[in-house]
């Protein structure tokens, strides 16, 4: 297998570039990290992997099913493992099936070898929370999921529970993404938001017209609400999941009748919907959502102080999602889609209720490659869009 090159005088490049600079890495970067050892693998690293300011991660060819989740302190994730490890069996060639309401821990196939000043966020990509699987990052020693510390050196995990479906996986397959950040991140507060609003607004109404600033509700990010009431009495405002269905494959694109696992819901007469509690729906935001080329945004769960709903798993957004290059500020903007699952009580949204909120963040400098159908994005015109598994 190929390794990637370590060799310390082309390591410097890169954080020579970096010097007194902070944020996120874009996709330029990220390849450079990955040619400098920063990231590596035996397996030899993808050019599809490389994102405008991620990279996807592979599931490495074996897979434990464990007894609990654990986060491993002061100890590795293997010390852990034979703790808490039922059985293990292998992914390659075939693959394995993961069972519904089961937990795994898959080692990644990507290492890291991080410098002083660099650290990693991960989450799971789209395709992964529109099917209801829980997922999240561990690593030796570390005591939160998702973040990789500062100069951390060594392998990572992915913890995976399907929650609806009994899904098939094989090695190789992404089903979460890294981001890599530099020094710190820069996120930005309503000072930093409103002239970046200005200079390029991030909310659409349903005919394409840009939202106004003094309109939107600014609070540590912008808030977004929810659509329950589409256009007409047919249209579909939500999917709720099904409770039985048969094994989805991951190889498998555009390949499933959405029927056979979701029921499709329209809008009722109120503009009303009760969620069940423990049910997965997918729903659609109010609002049209565009990112200009040099910011990130990540939705950040709106819940009443009860807390009895989850509205999100994945809820990441790259550079240039919903924005057209050479646009007029009208029609520009893409729906944001909510994993929604309410817990204990039944729980009753509205049209328009505030859902979530999304949190802007700086990227260092423009990545070469922004979201949108030019790189293939899946769901770069999205209305209310299942998983890339399921036929359009």
């Amino acid at each position: 297998m190929q390794s990637l090159t370590t060799d310390s005088t082309v390591k410097r490049d890169l954080l020579e570039v970096l010097k007194g600079k902070r944020g996120y890495l874009p996709y330029q970067m990220i390849q450079s990290a990955c040619r400098q050892g920063f990231i590596h693998s035996e397996f030899p690293i993808e050019p599809s992997q490389f994102q405008p300011v991620s990279l996807d991660l592979r599931l490495g060819p074996k897979a434990y099913r464990i007894q609990c989740s654990f986060l491993p302190e002061n100890e590795t994730v293997e010390e852990k493992l034979k703790q808490v490890t039922l059985y293990e069996f292998d992914i390659s060639g075939d693959g394995g099936i993961l069972e519904k309401g089961a937990i795994y821990l898959i080692p990644l196939m990507e290492e890291l070898n991080f410098p002083p000043a660099m650290f990693g966020l991960a989450n799971p990509k789209s395709s992964t929370g529109r099917l209801d699987m829980f997922t999240r990052v561990i690593i030796d020693r570390g005591h939160r999921f998702d973040e990789i510390q500062k100069e951390y050196k060594g392998k990572m995990y992915l913890e995976i529970i399907p929650r609806s479906f009994p899904v098939k996986v094989q090695a190789g397959l992404s089903l979460n993404q890294l981001r890599i950040g530099y020094v710190t991140s820069e996120t930005l507060g309503k000072q930093g938001l409103e002239p970046e609003y200005k200079k390029s607004p991030i909310l659409f109404d349903d005919s394409g017209f840009e939202i106004p600033y003094n309109l939107i509700r600014v609070k540590d990010g912008i808030y977004v609400g929810v659509d329950l009431a589409g256009k007409s009495d047919d249209d579909i405002i939500a999917y709720k999941a099904k409770t039985n269905s048969s094994v989805i494959d991951l190889s498998k694109i555009n390949h499933y009748d959405p029927q056979d696992f979701w029921e499709p819901m329209c809008r009722a007469r109120n503009n009303r919907l009760i969620l069940e509690p423990e049910c997965f729906y997918i729903m659609m935001s109010k609002e049209k959502i565009c990112v200009a080329p040099h910011l990130l945004a990540e939705m950040v769960a709106y819940e009443p102080n009860s807390g009895e709903l989850r509205t999100h798993y994945a809820g990441f957004f790259d550079p240039g999602f919903g924005w057209v290059e050479g646009e007029s500020r009208l029609n520009l903007g893409t729906r944001a889609v909510m994993e929604v699952r309410p817990h204990d009580v039944p729980f009753m949204v509205e049209d328009g209720q505030t859902f979530c909120r999304l949190k802007f963040e700086k990227v260092i400098e423009t990545p070469t490659i922004v979201y949108g159908k030019d790189i293939q994005s899946n769901y770069h015109s999205q209305g209310l869009a299942l998983s890339k598994y399921f036929k359009k």
